[in-house]
């Protein structure tokens, strides 16, 4: 889902802005981040064995589930944060926009992730 990256990006912003990670570890903090993305947004979870695969087994099953909990700790097991996207869909919604316009704000917010 679309909510799930950008809470993806949130949670590694908000992790960063509070911990320094080491460069070699920073795939690892946005898997994990990608991991609660998906715990808290998604159906069906991906699997901690998928990720370590998708990281080209750089690291472990432990590595995944330390960096979890450390996450976790250091936002304070704040996972409900207001995104732009979510934001943007009430927004849209109140203003009874076309679609057009639906296609182009969305557009906007997703090229905003990388800042």
């Amino acid at each position: 889902l679309e909510e799930t990256l950008f809470l993806t990006v949130n949670i590694i912003d908000r992790f960063l802005a509070r911990e320094n990670v080491v460069r070699k570890k920073l795939q690892l903090a946005g898997v994990t981040a990608m991991l609660l993305a998906c715990k808290y947004e998604e159906v069906s979870v991906p699997v901690v064995e998928d990720l370590i695969l998708i990281c080209d087994r750089a690291y472990t099953r432990a590595d995944i589930l330390e960096m979890e909990r450390r996450i976790v700790n250091t936002l304070n097991f704040n996972m409900s944060v207001p995104t732009p996207y979510c934001f943007m869909r009430r927004f849209l919604k109140a203003a009874q926009s076309e679609k057009k316009l639906e296609l182009l704000s969305f557009f906007m917010i997703e090229l905003s992730l990388v800042e």
